[in-house]
């Protein structure tokens, strides 16, 4: 068993100042597999107070030699892959091939990403002769990230933060520490100052509402549910700090009638990646009514041939969702939807022969309309809803009807309809015909799905301040 409940403040490992234990659950077994201990405001304290003292000195280090440590890191990332591979998949359940290419890959991906827009930023810039507009880091940074993606929201958020010059206290998920613990370690071995990257674990309503609420705290940066964004950004209103949301989605699938004819089977393969736990996943197929019935039945023959298994198996699977708590709330949902739509693949209860682990059936309801609970509220789990519409105007109504507006996903081989339908999607990501986003693309979303945008050039501009100064004539 592993186990670890050491923080990592001003350079070090430390114990924390008060016995508090949780239990780490490996959701491929229901076993535990660490040991954390929950942070109290004595370790929130000395964590912030290490980033503030650390910040005048970082903010001042020439960006070479910021430069330098971020490709330090990637170097001690790259090298020990594996391991955090391994640490993922037991904390949160991605099988290993998911996890060593896309859960890790998405960490080098970002930091790559980052490096090469972090070289070419400028920082200083002309605004007449006699004026510069000069963008400096914003201070000490508090980032708080999920369990779902640990290296994606790590790296989206760390690395931009220390880039800029500001200082950095994480606060991973805490059911999901462990690639946290190891990252700490990773930036431990790269050589980063004393105090410009702190962690400490612990729970939203520990840590993350201390740090929220935190006086000697200039930023909050969150990723998780719409729910916790909104408590966090009235915990931060009293210090009026900035607070960069990544939040919740319910993401529409266009299929329109000359569509590539297996997009049904690429959106539900794309809904039911990761256990179906992703903000920008692809919940909602929206069908054309010529072609509604075809994308049922092939989404349900998808559900049906998707293997579901432990995170130590080989293969192109899907693996648990992440805890108990999660578990119960999908098989909930599904329930509710048997009563509101029909289901055509997957339904309550694990998948036959397993009997442990939080594992879902891959489940898909045809006969969805957008008001039912299912087409509302995200899942989180491998469940699809399948709507019938008919015009394109009627595609985008439905689409455009609910709280979130992160990522939908447009299917045509009509390139002015693509483009023309893209533009009226109220999200903050529009992804076609399979399209992946380029290195550095802005990911974020509209309305409750966020406020700020992380990756390349955007997510650098969100840790930054912007002054302006006159009379400095133009070098």
């Amino acid at each position: 068993m592993l186990e670890h409940r050491n923080f990592y403040i001003n350079g070090q490992w430390v114990s924390p100042t008060t016995a508090n234990d949780f239990p780490v659950i490996d959701p491929s077994t229901e076993e535990q597999c660490a040991v954390i201990s929950l942070g109290g405001q004595a370790d929130t304290d000395a964590a912030v107070a290490a980033a503030r003292a650390a910040f005048e000195g970082w903010s001042q280090t020439p960006r070479e030699e910021r430069v330098a440590l971020i490709e330090k890191l990637l170097e001690v990332y790259t090298a020990r892959a594996g391991e955090m591979a391994q640490a993922i998949s037991l904390e949160m359940g991605a099988p290993v091939e998911l996890s060593n290419a896309q859960q890790v890959g998405a960490g080098t991906w970002h930091m790559n990403g980052f490096l090469k827009a972090f070289k070419d930023f400028s920082f200083e810039r002309d605004f007449t002769a006699t004026e510069k507009t000069l963008l400096e880091p914003i201070g000490v940074c508090a980032l708080i990230t999920p369990w779902n993606w640990p290296m994606n929201q790590i790296i989206l958020k760390v690395i931009p933060a220390i880039a800029t010059g500001c200082t950095v206290i994480l606060k991973p998920s805490e059911i999901a520490p462990l690639s946290g613990l190891l990252f700490a370690d990773f930036m431990h071995e790269a050589g980063f100052p004393a105090g410009v990257f702190n962690m400490v674990n612990g729970d939203g309503t520990g840590v993350g509402s201390q740090l929220s609420a935190h006086p000697d705290v200039d930023m909050i940066s969150f990723t998780g549910s719409t729910r916790a964004g909104i408590a966090i950004s009235k915990a931060a209103a009293d210090t009026l700090k900035r607070v960069s949301l990544e939040l919740g989605g319910k993401g529409a699938n266009i299929i329109f009638e000359d569509a590539h004819p297996k997009a049904a089977k690429a959106g539900a393969i794309r809904c039911f990646r990761n256990s179906g736990q992703s903000c920008n996943a692809p919940t909602r197929m929206l069908v054309h009514r010529s072609r509604y019935d075809e994308a049922v039945a092939m989404a349900a023959e998808t559900a049906n041939n998707t293997h579901v298994g432990p995170a130590s198996e080989e293969g192109k699977h899907i693996g648990p969702v992440v805890s108990e708590v999660q578990f119960n709330k999908i098989q909930n949902l599904i329930e509710v939807g048997m009563g509101e739509a029909r289901l055509v693949a997957g339904g309550t209860g694990r998948p036959d022969g397993l009997n442990r682990g939080y594992y879902v059936k891959p489940t898909v309801f045809a006969d969805v309309t957008n008001d039912m609970t299912i087409a509302r509220e995200e899942i989180f789990g491998p469940v699809l809803s399948i709507l019938p519409f008919d015009t394109e105007e009627e595609a985008i109504a439905i689409t455009n009807d609910t709280p979130y507006g992160l990522t939908n996903y447009v299917q045509t081989e009509d390139d002015e309809k693509r483009r023309r339908v893209a533009r009226r999607l109220r999200s903050g990501m529009v992804e076609t015909n399979g399209q992946g986003f380029a290195m550095g693309s802005p990911f974020g979303g509209y309305k409750q799905s966020g406020n700020g945008r992380e990756g390349g050039v955007f997510g650098i501009e969100e840790f930054l301040e912007i002054k302006a100064v006159s009379g400095w004539a133009a070098e």
